[in-house]
């Protein structure tokens, strides 16, 4: 597909679930003779297929969508482009701001306001000043709550896998292994830039390349002197790290670990976790 340098007019990519939405922002950009609107999705779905397939210059966003939301569609779409993001909440617009999106237009928009929008993208592609939108991906879902699904890019399909379903984390080079059910996925992506996404309550870093959910720990088995091995409840066994080799971990405070819903034996075993990476 034709890059920014040997397409004649910026490429645009519009985003939105409400028809009626895409319909306006189509209508404001018409008559900008510097634009080529490349396709429309309904979707976070249909628009990492359509930036995968058009490679397009900008993207014309909305945030809340089903399925996925437009941090999501970032997170997964491998081409650096400009962003603008046209809501209809205003409680997203810090985050947008901080991950340097080119503009943030709350509906209803004026086509005024997002010609003005327009009009800083095109400076900013023609300085050459669009983002990874790796880095601005992983540093909008740092500003946010506790991660609740990982995204996992293969090929054409997108797997969603929820964070509650997760077993452990294993890094491996410059990509996670991530256990699931029995599952195995690899998703590039730094250890320790998910673990900045996870709820603390719930994921522990007990070894240098380990991220263990407490949940599915069933017991701890000594291993050699100072060294244990975490037995999950499906079997699998990870290595429990004297605290030198846990990196930051040695020092989190574990009191905000909410037990309640997990038994004694769980709690006890939480104890236990504690000790063995202290």
């Amino acid at each position: 597909m034709a890059s920014v340098r040997e397409r004649e007019k910026i490429g645009v990519v519009i985003v939105d679930d409400e028809e009626l939405a895409r319909h306006l922002v189509r209508e404001y950009l018409a008559g900008d003779a510097d634009l080529e609107i490349l396709a429309e999705c309904a979707n976070g779905f249909e628009a990492v297929k359509a930036v995968a397939e058009l490679k397009p210059d900008l993207l014309v966003l909305d945030i809340q969508m089903p399925k996925l939301n437009g941090f999501e569609v970032l997170e997964l779409i491998e081409s650096d482009l400009a962003v603008i993001f046209v809501t209809a909440y205003d409680e997203y617009a810090l985050r947008a701001f901080e991950v340097h999106a080119v503009d943030y237009l709350l509906k209803p928009i004026s086509p005024e306001r997002l010609q003005e929008a327009v009009s800083r993208a095109k400076q900013r592609l023609a300085h050459r000043e669009t983002l990874p939108l790796e880095k601005l991906a992983a540093t909008t879902r740092a500003l946010g709550s506790p991660l609740e699904r990982v995204l996992i890019r293969t090929g054409a399909q997108v797997l969603v896998i929820p964070a509650a379903k997760i077993d452990y984390l294993e890094a491996q080079d410059d990509y996670i292994k991530i256990s699931s059910e029995g599952k195995n996925f690899l998703k590039q992506m730094k250890l320790s830039d998910l673990e900045a996404m996870l709820d603390p309550r719930r994921f522990v870093r007990i070894h240098r390349s380990y991220i263990l959910n407490i949940e599915r720990l069933e017991r701890l088995e000594l291993y050699a002197k100072d060294s244990r091995m975490a037995i999950l409840r499906d079997g699998a066994r990870i290595p429990v790290s004297p605290c030198p080799l846990v990196g930051h971990c040695c020092n989190r405070e574990f009191s905000g670990f909410d037990s309640r819903p997990r038994g004694a034996g769980a709690t006890n075993l939480f104890i236990q976790l504690k000790i063995a990476i202290r």
